[in-house]
């Protein structure tokens, strides 16, 4: 329950960082909601990567779709060397996910250390 309620609050911290700030802060987000609830290491991880994987996947698809996928062939014909459109919007998600589930393990270690740092004291 811990790991859903870790989830939502990633993918909305997420969303609303996301529209001022830069892509990169969805690992700020990880990493404070990790380091707040005290998440274990492989629940912080998948509470972030998943948060973040269907809120860009999901982002993504509905911008796309809405113009056919034109940009999302273009752009995948350049990056990818293939004009599937669902490639793009896979490695878009798998990014994200990566990026918010390394920052949410970082939150998670950074409360683990913070513990074992103030039990030697």
């Amino acid at each position: 329950m811990k790991s859903i309620t870790a989830a939502l609050l990633i993918a909305l911290l997420s969303f609303s960082l996301g529209l001022y700030l830069p892509w990169w802060t969805v690992a700020v987000a990880g990493g404070l909601v990790a380091l707040i609830l005290n998440l274990r290491p492989v629940a912080a991880f998948m509470a972030g990567f998943m948060a973040v994987f269907v809120l860009w996947g999901g982002l993504a698809l509905l911008r796309s779709s809405s113009n056919d996928h034109i940009l999302a062939k273009r752009m995948a014909a350049f990056i990818l060397k293939n004009d599937n459109p669902w490639m793009l919007i896979l490695l878009t998600a798998l990014i994200g996910g990566l990026v918010t589930g390394l920052g949410a393990l970082t939150g998670s270690f950074l409360r683990n250390w913070q513990n074992a740092t103030r039990q030697r004291l």
